[in-house]
C-alpha cells in the first residue's frame, strides 16, 4: 500500500509519527514566536516595540530562555485527506519551544496531546512525550557558554536592579517541571561546559484520527523506555513505527482491539454506532481538578456559549478538562473557537469577540491578576491548578442542579473519588484512598501489596480517615481487610500489569456512566424536541438556500411547553449557536445521513418512547435519574475482556545493513525509506474497508459530476453550510501581521453579521406580538423569550466593545468608554449638550398647558443608572444603560453621539477593532436603529424595585369651567406593578411631582376633590403622567365635570391611560406603529351617550358587535401566557372595553332626557329595580323558581346597596362601571340581566325598540357573557377600594 494511496488509510490507527527537537546545523535560534508574542505584548501595552524586536532577551537565564525547535521528521511524507502541516505541529508538540537542562535539573518525561481543527470542523490528535536527551555538538554548547557570559555581562552591569527584577522574570519563566526555590535556582542558573552536562528536550509525537489518549500514552512510554534502558529493544525502532503507521487498523465501531508496543500489548476499544462517541480521557481526572460543583457551573457556561478560559501549568490539564467537558455535552457539540493549548505566540487570540474556549498555560509564580484579559464581562475563568473558577455576573443556573450534581456525585463515590475535587487532599490520604479503593478488587486474585505499602497499610489501621474511606468502600462493594503479601518481583511485575488494566477499565467505566448522566439530562429535557422541528423547505438545496430566512425551530411553543424552573436556561440555550446547528442537523436527515451524534440521541429518545418513561411527566421538573448506568458500562467491559482483534505483530524490517544501531539515551536516527511507506500486499484489514471505501468513492464522484452541471449551486449549498459556523482554530503555520490582520476582519465582519440577525429577529419577533393586537395573527414571543434576546443584545455589545480594546479598564468595556466619555464631557462643562425633545410634551391641550420639556441626553441616562444603587457592578451598569436607551428607543442615537468623538474612540481601540472599521460602525448603528420601530419595556420591567421620579399634569377645559378650583383636589397613579397612593396636589397648581417604587406600565388615575368653596365644579380634559427616567408619557382622558349637581354629580372619576407616542419628524416609528393601548372612554363618547340630539348614537347591530368584541378580547387576554397578557383593566374599563359596550346596550332606547327636568342616568333605572325587588316578593309560576329569583334579587341588591353606600364619591356613571366589573368579577353579569328585564319599570324607562326589551337579543348577550365564566377575573385595587361586599 502506498503511503498516499486512498484505499484503505482513512482506517489507520496512527496518520503520523513526528519527531522535533534541536536542528544542530542551524544551532541555537531565538524561537521567532516568542519574540513575535513579545512584540504583540509590548504593542497590546503601548510600548516602544524595538526592544523586543530582537529575539533575545538578556534578563533572563539562556537555560530559561525559548529556542526554535523544528520537525527532524515525520512519516510518511503527507497523506491525501489529512497533509501534514508542519508549523502547525511543530508548535503544538512544543508550544514553548526547545528547553535545555543540566544534570542538576528534574528531567522526567512529560506527556500531553494536543488536537488540530480543520475548516469543515473534523479535528486532528497529537499525542506528544517530551524527554530530554544529552547534547552532544560541541557547537551548541558552545553557544550556549557564550550566551551565559553576555547574561553575566550584563547583570553585572545592573547589579542593584537585578537583585529584584531577574529573579521575578526567573520566577515567571519557570517550567512546570520545575518545583525548585529560588534559592536553588541561583546555583544552577549557569552553565559551564568541563563542569556540566547539557541536556535539550526532544519529543515524539503521534498523530491519529480519533482520540486513543491511553494507548498513544502507552506506546510513546514504551518507545521512551527502549531508549532510556540499558538492554537494547528486542527489534529496530522502526519495526514499531513501521507497525503502528501501517499495520494497525482503526478497532470497528463496538468492536476492541490488542496491538504491540515495544514490551507489553496494548488494548484500545471504541463505541458501537449505538452508543456514546468515543472519550478516552479521563474525566476521574476533570472531577478531581475542578470538583462536581464547578464542574457543572463551567458547563452551564459552555452550553450558553460564553468565552471559556482554561489556566493551568501543565498542557495534558488544559487539554483533559477541555476535552473532558466537551465530551459532555451529546448530543451537542461546541461550535466556536476550540484551542484547548494556546501557544504564546497566538495570546492576541483572546482578544476575539466571539464565543471561545481555550486554554493557555500559566507560568508558576504569575498571579491571577497579574493576566490582562481583553474581555472579561462574559468570560468564565478556570484556573485548574488552583480548583478555582471566575463566572460571569448573571447566568442561569442548570435545570435541577442540586439532583444534579446529587447524581454525578453518587458516581463518583462509588469510584471513592470526592465530588468536591481531591486538589486539597493531603497527599497521604490522597495515596491511602487509591490504595485502599483501587488495588484492593473485590476477588482479591489482585491484591497482593508490597511490603512497604502493607507496612504503611498496617500502621495507619486506626486512622480516622482510613475507618472513613473502609466505610465508603464497603458501600461501594470494594473489600478492604488485611491481606497477606506475598512478594516476589516476577510476580510484582504482573501484578502491576492486571492492576494498570484494572484501573484502566474502571476509569472507562466511571467515563461511561458519568456521560450518560449528561446524556440522560438532555434526553429528559429534550424528549419532545422533533414536535417542534419546522420542516418548511421540499428539498436541500431549497432549504440551504434559504436557510437564513428560515424559522427551523417553534421556540416560543416548545418553551410554553417546559416546567417553569427549566425556563430562564432553556430560553437562553435555545439561542445558541450549538442547538441551531443540532436543529440543522436533524433538518437535513430528511435528505442526507444521519448525523452521528443525533443518530444515537434520536434512538435514545425512541426508546424512552417505546418503555413510556416520559409521557406521564411531561410539564413535570421532576428530577428522572438515568437508568442505563451498568448497562452501558457491561458493554465496554465485555469489549476489555474480550479482544475481538489483534493486529500483526512487529516484525523485522528489510533494512540496511549497519541502520537501526542503538545508543542508549538517544533517540536513534530512523531509517526514512522503511517508514514513508507501508506494506505492498493488501493486508487482512485493508480489503475489509475496501469495498465500503469504493462505495464512498462513486458516491462521490456522482455528487461532484451533479456538481459540475451547476458551480452556482454547488458555492450557494457551501456558503449556506458554513453560515454560522464561525473560525474554529487560528492558523498556527502562518502568523504574519497580514494573517492576524484578516482574522480580525473576519470577527469584524461576524459582528457585524451577528448584530443584523439579532436585531432583525428581535424585530420579528415584536412585530409579530404586536400584529396580533392588530388582529394579523398570532403572537410567537413571551416576556422570556424577549428578555433572552435582549440580554444576548447586551452580550454583543459587550462582545463588540473589547475587540481591539488597547487597554482594559474595569470588566465592561462598553461601561468604561462610557465613564471615559462622561468625564470628558463634564470637564467640556457643556452643561447643554443637544436635547432630544420627545414628541408628545408639544401637543398644546385646549388650555395651552402641556408637560414641560424632558431634557435626553446620553450622560443623563448615564446618570439615572448611576443613582439606581441595585445595580452594583459595571457590567451590570452596561445593561441597565442598553435596555434603558431601547426602551426610549435612543440606543442608536447615544452610540453615535459616543463614537463620534473620535479622539476618544482612537485612544481606546487599536486599528483594527470594529469600533474603527467606519463602514461596519455605521451599517451596526443603522441595524439598531430599526430596533425604534417597536416598543420595549426592557428597563421598566426588569428594574421593579428602584424609585422613580414621576410627573403629573392636570389639563382642565378652561373654555368651559375654571382653570383652578377652589377645593382640595387629589390624584392616585396605578400600574402594573403597584399604586403611589392617594397624593393631595396643592392648590391654584395644576403640576406636580413624586417619588415612588417603579410602578410599572401606567393604567389608571383616578382623580376627585372635596366639593369645597364657591368655585368647586370642574371640567378636566385630561391627566398626563411622565416617568422621569424612561421619558414614556401617558395620558388619562377625562372630559368630564367633577362636582356635585353637575354631569353624574361625581367629585372622583377613574381614568384609563393610553401611552403616547413621540411624533418627532425624524422618528422611523412613523412608518410602523405599535398598536395605541385602549383609553378612558373620551369626553365625545360620553356626551354623545347622554346628548339630546343622539345624532352619534351607534345603531343596534353596532352595539351587539361592540359588545363581542370587547368580550372576545377578554378570552384572548386569559389565553395568553400569564406574563404576556397585559392589563385586564383596560380591556373593562378602556374605549373598546366590556363597560362601555354594555353601557351602549343599556343607553339604547332609554327614555334618558326630560324637558325641563335633569338628565336620567341608567343608574337610576338600577336603582328603582333595586328598590322594586325589595318590595315584591312572587315573581315566577312555581315556588322553586320564586325561590331561585328570590335568591338572585338578594345578591343583584345587595351588590347595588354596597356601591351605592361606599364612602367614595362616585357619580352615576362611575357606580354603573363598578357593578359591570363585580358582576364579571364574580360572573354574575348573565344571570342579572334577565332580572332586568322581568322588571316592570323597563316599560316605563325604555322605548319598545329598546335591545333591553327584545328577547332574543338578551338571550344572546346572555350566552356571549358565559364565555367568561371559566376565568379568574382579578380586579384593580382602584374599581374595588371602599365596596364591602
Amino acid at each position: 500500500m502506498s503511503a498516499t494511496g486512498s484505499g484503505t488509510a482513512p482506517c489507520r490507527f496512527a496518520h503520523y509519527f513526528v519527531i522535533c527537537g534541536i536542528d544542530t546545523e542551524t544551532g541555537l535560534e531565538p524561537d521567532e514566536l516568542a519574540a513575535l508574542y513579545q512584540w504583540l505584548e509590548a504593542d497590546r501595552h503601548g510600548r516602544s516595540q524595538d526592544a523586543a524586536n530582537t529575539g533575545e532577551n538578556f534578563e533572563q537565564s539562556p537555560l530559561r530562555r525559548t529556542f526554535k525547535s523544528k520537525v527532524l521528521a515525520h512519516f510518511p511524507e503527507t497523506i491525501e485527506w489529512n497533509p501534514f502541516d508542519q508549523d502547525a505541529v511543530n508548535m503544538l508538540c512544543m508550544p514553548k519551544g526547545l528547553s535545555f537542562r543540566t544534570q542538576v535539573d528534574n528531567r522526567e518525561p512529560q506527556f500531553h496531546s494536543y488536537l488540530i481543527t480543520r475548516e469543515d470542523g473534523s479535528r486532528t490528535y497529537g499525542f506528544v512525550l517530551t524527554f530530554y536527551e544529552e547534547v552532544t555538538s560541541k557547537q551548541i554548547c558552545t553557544a550556549m557558554q557564550t550566551l551565559y557570559q553576555m547574561h553575566h555581562a550584563e547583570h553585572l552591569g545592573s547589579v542593584c536592579a537585578s537583585s529584584s527584577c531577574s529573579m521575578d522574570s526567573l520566577a515567571s519563566s519557570l517550567d512546570e517541571g520545575d518545583a525548585t526555590s529560588l534559592n536553588k535556582l541561583h546555583c544552577c542558573s549557569s552553565y559551564d561546559m568541563s563542569r556540566d552536562t547539557l541536556y535539550v528536550s526532544k519529543a515524539l509525537c503521534l498523530i491519529t484520527p480519533l482520540p486513543f489518549m491511553q494507548a498513544c500514552r502507552k506506546f510513546l512510554t514504551q518507545l521512551h523506555r527502549a531508549v532510556s534502558s540499558q538492554q537494547p529493544p528486542p527489534l529496530p525502532l522502526e519495526s514499531y513505527i513501521h507497525n503502528i503507521l501501517y499495520e494497525v487498523p482503526l478497532p470497528p465501531p463496538g468492536r476492541s482491539l490488542k496491538f504491540h508496543g515495544v514490551y507489553e500489548p496494548i488494548v484500545c476499544q471504541r463505541p458501537s454506532p449505538s452508543e456514546l462517541p468515543l472519550a478516552d480521557y479521563s474525566l476521574k481526572q476533570v472531577f478531581e481538578l475542578l470538583g462536581v460543583e464547578n464542574l457543572v457551573q463551567v458547563f452551564t457556561c459552555i452550553l450558553l456559549e460564553m468565552q471559556i478560559l482554561l489556566y493551568s501549568q501543565d498542557y495534558q490539564r488544559l487539554m483533559t478538562v477541555a476535552e473532558g467537558i466537551t465530551t459532555l455535552l451529546f448530543p451537542f457539540q461546541w461550535q466556536h473557537v476550540y484551542v484547548p493549548i494556546l501557544p504564546a505566540s497566538l495570546l492576541h487570540f483572546l482578544d476575539a469577540p466571539v464565543p471561545y474556549l481555550m486554554g493557555l498555560q500559566s507560568k508558576e509564580g504569575t498571579d491571577r491578576s497579574k493576566l490582562e484579559l481583553p474581555q472579561e464581562a462574559n468570560l468564565c475563568f478556570v484556573d485548574i491548578d488552583n480548583h478555582f473558577i471566575e463566572l460571569p455576573e448573571d447566568f442561569p443556573q442548570f435545570p435541577n442542579k442540586l439532583e444534579f450534581i446529587q447524581e454525578i456525585s453518587a458516581v463518583l463515590l462509588q469510584f471513592g473519588i470526592p465530588p468536591e475535587g481531591s486538589l486539597h487532599c493531603s497527599d497521604s490520604a490522597t495515596q491511602l484512598k487509591s490504595l485502599a479503593l483501587h488495588d484492593l478488587v473485590n476477588d482479591k486474585k489482585n491484591g497482593n501489596l508490597p511490603g512497604d505499602a502493607l507496612a504503611v497499610f498496617e500502621l495507619l489501621q486506626g486512622n480516622a480517615t482510613l475507618e472513613r474511606l473502609q466505610a465508603l468502600a464497603k458501600r461501594t462493594g470494594v473489600t478492604v481487610g488485611r491481606m497477606p503479601a506475598l512478594g516476589g518481583s516476577t510476580v510484582k511485575e504482573k501484578d502491576s500489569r492486571l492492576q494498570c488494566e484494572e484501573e484502566e477499565l474502571r476509569e472507562a467505566t466511571l467515563n461511561v456512566q458519568v456521560r450518560e448522566v449528561f446524556a440522560n439530562r438532555f434526553s429528559q429535557m429534550f424528549a419532545d424536541y422533533e414536535a417542534f422541528v419546522i420542516q418548511s423547505a421540499t428539498d436541500l438545496e431549497s432549504w440551504l438556500t434559504n436557510r437564513e430566512q428560515m424559522h427551523n425551530f417553534d421556540k416560543a411553543s416548545f418553551l410554553s411547553d417546559q416546567p417553569e424552573p427549566y425556563l430562564p436556561f432553556l430560553s437562553h440555550f435555545i439561542e445558541t449557536q450549538m442547538f441551531a446547528t443540532f436543529i440543522d442537523n436533524k433538518i437535513m436527515s430528511q435528505w442526507e445521513d444521519k448525523e452521528p451524534l443525533l443518530r444515537v440521541f434520536d434512538s435514545r429518545i425512541e426508546k424512552m418512547r417505546l418503555y413510556n418513561v416520559r409521557i406521564p411527566n411531561l410539564r413535570s421538573s421532576n428530577y428522572q435519574k438515568s437508568t442505563i448506568l451498568k448497562e452501558s458500562a457491561q458493554s465496554i467491559e465485555q469489549r476489555l475482556m474480550k479482544i475481538d482483534h489483534t493486529a500483526i505483530h512487529p516484525h523485522l524490517l528489510d533494512m540496511k545493513i549497519g541502520q537501526g544501531k542503538y545508543e542508549q539515551g538517544f533517540f536513534p536516527k530512523l531509517q526514512a525509506d522503511v517508514l514513508v511507506a507501508g506494506p505492498t500486499n493488501n493486508n487482512r484489514w485493508a480489503s475489509r474497508t475496501g469495498t465500503a471505501q469504493r462505495r464512498k468513492d462513486r458516491l462521490r464522484q456522482h455528487s461532484e459530476h451533479l456538481g459540475l452541471d451547476n458551480d452556482l449551486r454547488e458555492k450557494y449549498m457551501q456558503e449556506a453550510r458554513s453560515l454560522g459556523k464561525n473560525l474554529r482554530q487560528p492558523k498556527l503555520s502562518d502568523l504574519s501581521p497580514a494573517v492576524i490582520a484578516q482574522t480580525n476582519w473576519k470577527f469584524v465582519e461576524g459582528l457585524l453579521k451577528e448584530c443584523r440577525m439579532k436585531t432583525k429577529r428581535m424585530l420579528v419577533e415584536k412585530m409579530g406580538h404586536e400584529a396580533v393586537e392588530l388582529g394579523h395573527g398570532e403572537a410567537n414571543i413571551t416576556g422570556l423569550e424577549e428578555n433572552t434576546l435582549i440580554a444576548s443584545l447586551c452580550d454583543l455589545m459587550e462582545r463588540i466593545w473589547s475587540h481591539g480594546l488597547q487597554v482594559k479598564q474595569g470588566k465592561s468595556a462598553l461601561w468604561s468608554h462610557l465613564l471615559q466619555y462622561q468625564e470628558r464631557e463634564e470637564k467640556l462643562e457643556q452643561t447643554a449638550i443637544s436635547p432630544v425633545l420627545l414628541g408628545p410634551e408639544r401637543r398644546k391641550s385646549e388650555t395651552g398647558l402641556t408637560m414641560p420639556f424632558l431634557r435626553v441626553s446620553l450622560i443623563q441616562d448615564m446618570r439615572h443608572i448611576q443613582n439606581v444603587s441595585e445595580i452594583k457592578t459595571d457590567v451590570g451598569r452596561a445593561r441597565g444603560w442598553i435596555r434603558l436607551s431601547l426602551e426610549k428607543k435612543l440606543l442608536s442615537q447615544h452610540l453615535k453621539q459616543l463614537l463620534s468623538n473620535q479622539a476618544l474612540t482612537k485612544k481606546l481601540y487599536k486599528r483594527y477593532a470594529f469600533l474603527r472599521c467606519e463602514e461596519e460602525k455605521e451599517q451596526f448603528l443603522y441595524h439598531l436603529l430599526t430596533l425604534n420601530t417597536v416598543d420595549y419595556f426592557c428597563f421598566t420591567s426588569v428594574f421593579t424595585t428602584i424609585m422613580i421620579p414621576y410627573r403629573a399634569v392636570i389639563i382642565p377645559i378652561k373654555k368651559l369651567s375654571n382653570a383652578i378650583t377652589t377645593s382640595n383636589p387629589w390624584v392616585s397613579v396605578s400600574g402594573e406593578l403597584g399604586d403611589s397612593g392617594v397624593m393631595q396636589i396643592p392648590k391654584n397648581v395644576l403640576e406636580m411631582t413624586f417619588d415612588c417604587q417603579n410602578l410599572g406600565k401606567l393604567t389608571t388615575a383616578q382623580i376627585g376633590h372635596d366639593n369645597s368653596g364657591l368655585l368647586a365644579k370642574w371640567l378636566v380634559d385630561c391627566v398626563m403622567v411622565r416617568n422621569e427616567i424612561t421619558g414614556h408619557t401617558y395620558k388619562f382622558p377625562c372630559g368630564r365635570w367633577l362636582g356635585k349637581g353637575v354631569d353624574d354629580g361625581s367629585l372622583e372619576r377613574i381614568l384609563i391611560g393610553e401611552l403616547l407616542i413621540p411624533c418627532a419628524d425624524e422618528d422611523v416609528s412613523k412608518q410602523c406603529r405599535t398598536p395605541p393601548l385602549q383609553r378612558s372612554p373620551t369626553q365625545t363618547r360620553r356626551l354623545s351617550i347622554t346628548s339630546l340630539a343622539g345624532r352619534n348614537k351607534p345603531n343596534a347591530g353596532q352595539i351587539q358587535e361592540a359588545i363581542g368584541e370587547a368580550v372576545n378580547n377578554i378570552v384572548k387576554h386569559f389565553h395568553k401566557p400569564e406574563k404576556e397578557r397585559g392589563s385586564l383593566t383596560i380591556l373593562l374599563c378602556g374605549e373598546n372595553g366590556l363597560v362601555s359596550a354594555l353601557e351602549q346596550f343599556f343607553h339604547h332606547g332609554f327614555k334618558s332626557s326630560r324637558i325641563f327636568q335633569k338628565n336620567v342616568f341608567v343608574w337610576d333605572f338600577i336603582e328603582k329595580a333595586v328598590a322594586y325587588f325589595e318590595m315584591t316578593d312572587q315573581i315566577g309560576d312555581t315556588e322553586e323558581e320564586t325561590e331561585a329569583f328570590r335568591s338572585m334579587c338578594k345578591v343583584f341588591c345587595h351588590y347595588a346597596n354596597a356601591i351605592n353606600v361606599t364612602p367614595r364619591n362616585i357619580g352615576k356613571d362611575g357606580k354603573f362601571q363598578f357593578l359591570v366589573c363585580l358582576g364579571a368579577r364574580d360572573h354574575l353579569l348573565p344571570q342579572w340581566i334577565p332580572l332586568l328585564v322581568e322588571c316592570p319599570l323597563i316599560t316605563r324607562m325604555y322605548e319598545e325598540y329598546a335591545l333591553l326589551r327584545d328577547h332574543l337579543t338578551v338571550n344572546s348577550l346572555i350566552r356571549v357573557l358565559q364565555t367568561v365564566h371559566e376565568f379568574n377575573i382579578t380586579l384593580e385595587s382602584s374599581l374595588v377600594k371602599g365596596i364591602t361586599l
